[in-house]
């Protein structure tokens, strides 16, 4: 089967996703700039995780660019990630609400690790489907990237227990890791 389908469900659940994050935002009880204060680290979260949103929505972009067809395997991860996804609003408010506190933290870290996961099983199911581009599965086995949120997440996510604005500012790292797309696709999409 084609992945129109798939795309426009995809495309669907996330702006849901972003929407109900952007709901979590208060209007602040005040009409000077100080009453915006305490809505400081609600802001912070929901930008970073809005961040990632975007990153997986833009890469989930061109990889599907660049798949001529799935299999229902492909059907189930997708899911699969839509659902860490899913979880994005609750975790993100938890940590925010309680400004950064060890176990929220920990607990973001865990699904963005989650995430990062079940998009590679995502990718799996893809390049193992017969007949891929062989292109397209040469350019997802080569991520280096993705090796290195791994092992990031995996340091940051013990890390919040004791220090959760470090374990914070290494999730943003590998944000801004992934904020370019991923170039092999991008390549592969335009040659």
């Amino acid at each position: 089967m084609n992945t129109t389908r798939l795309e426009a469900f995809s495309d669907a659940v996330i702006a849901i996703i972003m929407t109900i994050m952007v709901l979590e935002l208060q209007i602040p009880h005040g009409t000077d700039l100080a009453s915006l204060k305490p809505l400081i680290p609600v802001f912070i979260t929901y930008v970073m995780s809005f961040v990632y949103l975007g990153i997986y929505w833009n890469n989930h972009h061109h990889m599907f660019h660049a798949t001529d067809h799935i299999h229902g395997m492909t059907l189930w991860a997708n899911l699969h990630l839509l659902f860490w996804l899913s979880l994005f609003p609750f975790v993100t408010g938890w940590m925010d609400e309680n400004y950064f506190a060890p176990v929220p933290t920990a607990m973001y870290g865990f699904v963005l690790i989650m995430a990062a996961f079940a998009y590679y099983f995502l990718e799996y199911s893809i390049i193992r489907e017969p007949g891929v581009n062989t292109m397209l599965k040469k350019a997802l086995e080569q991520s280096k990237k993705g090796k290195i949120s791994i092992i990031v997440y995996l340091i940051a996510i013990p890390m919040a227990l004791q220090y959760p604005i470090i374990a914070f500012l290494l999730y943003t790292l590998v944000a801004l890791i992934w904020f370019v797309p991923d170039k092999r696709i991008e390549r592969l999409i335009h040659d």
